[in-house]
């Protein structure tokens, strides 16, 4: 068959009758070409495979402009089908959603709840009955840490399961659709997660988002994945870590995928075993999917054991639902993804715990402000508070930045210093001074001794140390001033003193995270806090050096 007869028939394929609901599409078009097309080596079909990528993005990159392109009428749709789905259900009839018919009479008759406000409802889906927050049963509890009185079991429904593997789909997509880079396809790629074993709860299987999600890797990409099925189940983390990093060792790993600091973890065995920089070991490893926490902080690191530059993607699951993703290089910050059974809200951060805080619509946010976000979804969750904050950095698309946590913040003498901003001056810090960081954390030093001013108190694990510490200090506190006006005027006025590192151990967050059985998975440290009690616990696990 002639080139130019292959690639016509490949487009023929392509026009067919795809099924674009699905995320099988790009399966049912190799699938499809298998038939039409006599593939003379695996070369070939290697070649069609990375080509036919770049159609099926194409495809998919249409749609979601058509919904990016009409946010307001997009949000609009999804609030109303939400309403009449759910309007029969146990939560529904309490709150008269028949008599909703507005984004007013929403807020009037719906308040914000986090889990333990929500609970009473969510414990009843979980002793097994129906139609409580959702119609029917939810398929899977994704079960999580966090809250004052346990794990969390997060409803997931037939709705809503689709969304959480089209979203990282989409992402993956756009990033092909604009850079023309398909060939990762090929390789080998690893996602670094929890255990896909499932636990049941009253018929209900149970377990990490992370986990749930891998029985739904489709099976054109199975051949691809990375690690096994038996390494992926291994519980404990540095065991895990070890056993991926024997099986990925000669491989031809093109994408590697998971939560910053523990992918950093992995690149040091695999640098520790080798001597070799990742990106001579893995010569195609050409881009890095991430999540969970920023990726500046430890990007200096990370483009130190590679020895090069990889293009990255961001993503924003959580088990409440997939928000937002990096839909281009070029822009800044994630696409907010407005069609996928999540209605949203936003509440200014600053206002969030008075009386009556105000809540908006998508219509009404505005750029540069921090929000807390609440979402009502096709999974049952109602005016929910996940618990993050968010920055617009466009409307049109809407696309956002993740600042941190609305109950993690450093505000001690009245400054409101969040995630975002210490995770930008420690970039500037870094960048000033050549220094490499594992991991941070922050937290107020409210009664020093000797009668000094209180500080904030900055514990640092170093990759590499800065050669002049004072100077590393004195850029990030900088950059924290020229951030936040409130920190500012305390440093100027002499309310606080200048910020103070304290030097933890190699291995000392490791050691911390592992005392509180969170080493690995989706865990991640907790940026900062507004007491000492995460530095208190860090320090018992691992004594720090000032």
């Amino acid at each position: 068959m002639s080139e130019t007869s292959l690639e016509g028939r490949i487009n023929c394929a392509c026009k067919g009758n795809i099924p674009h609901k699905t995320h099988k599409i790009s399966a049912f078009i190799i699938l499809k070409l298998k038939k039409v097309v006599s593939l003379r080596s695996q070369t070939d079909f290697i070649m069609i495979k990375s080509y036919l990528s770049k159609i099926f993005a194409s495809i998919v990159k249409k749609k979601i402009d058509r919904w990016a392109k009409a946010p307001i009428d997009t949000q609009q749709k999804v609030f109303q089908s939400l309403i009449e789905q759910a309007k029969n259900t146990a939560f529904g009839r309490d709150h008269h959603f028949e008599e909703i018919k507005t984004y007013q009479d929403f807020v009037a008759r719906v308040p914000i709840r986090d889990y333990e406000a929500l609970r009473p409802y969510i414990d009843r889906v979980v002793e097994g009955e129906k139609d409580v927050l959702w119609k029917g049963k939810p398929l899977y509890f994704a079960k999580t840490s966090g809250t004052t009185s346990g794990a969390k079991y997060i409803p997931i429904t037939k709705d809503s399961m689709p969304f959480h593997i089209q979203a990282a789909r989409d992402a993956i997509l756009c990033y092909i659709h604009e850079t023309k880079k398909a060939d990762f396809v090929e390789g080998k790629m690893i996602f670094l997660q929890g255990s896909p074993i499932l636990g049941e709860k009253n018929g209900i299987k149970t377990g990490r988002l992370s986990g749930i999600v891998a029985h739904y890797v489709p099976a054109y990409l199975q051949r691809n994945r990375m690690p096994s099925y038996k390494t992926n189940c291994i519980e404990d983390w540095e065991t895990k870590v070890e056993a991926i990093v024997t099986e990925t060792f000669s491989k031809n790993m093109t994408l590697i995928s998971g939560i910053p600091s523990w992918v950093l973890m992995y690149f040091e065995r695999l640098y520790t075993r080798s001597g070799i920089k990742i990106g001579k070991l893995f010569p195609n490893f050409n881009l890095f999917i991430y999540g969970g926490v920023n990726y500046e902080p430890y990007r200096q690191q990370f483009e130190h054991l590679i020895g090069r530059k990889v293009d990255s993607i961001e993503l924003y699951p959580a088990s409440e639902g997939f928000f937002a993703y990096q839909d281009s290089q070029t822009e800044k910050g994630m696409l907010l993804l407005l069609n996928s059974g999540i209605f949203y809200e936003f509440v200014e951060a600053d206002t969030f715990f008075s009386d009556a805080p105000k809540r908006v619509a998508l219509q009404d946010v505005q750029l540069g402000v921090n929000y807390a976000i609440i979402i009502s979804t096709n999974a049952g969750l109602w005016g929910y508070n996940i618990g993050d904050t968010v920055q617009f950095t466009s409307l049109a698309p809407y696309r956002i930045v993740v600042t941190g946590r609305i109950k993690h913040f450093i505000s001690a003498f009245g400054e409101h210093v969040i995630g975002k901003e210490v995770e930008e001056a420690m970039r500037e810090g870094l960048e000033a001074t050549g220094a490499r960081i594992t991991e941070f954390t922050v937290a107020p030093q409210v009664n020093p001794a000797g009668g000094e001013l209180p500080y904030h108190e900055w514990f640092v694990e170093f990759e590499q140390k800065p050669t002049d510490m004072k100077r590393f200090a004195q850029v990030i506190d900088e950059a924290l001033q020229k951030q936040n006006m409130y920190y500012y005027d305390l440093i100027q006025g002499k309310v606080l003193q200048p910020l103070k590192i304290t030097e933890v151990p190699e291995g000392g967050f490791a050691s911390y995270m592992k005392s509180q059985g969170k080493l690995g998975g989706q865990n991640k440290i907790q940026r900062l806090a507004n007491d000492r009690s995460v530095v208190e616990r860090l320090v018992v696990s691992s004594p720090v050096r000032h």
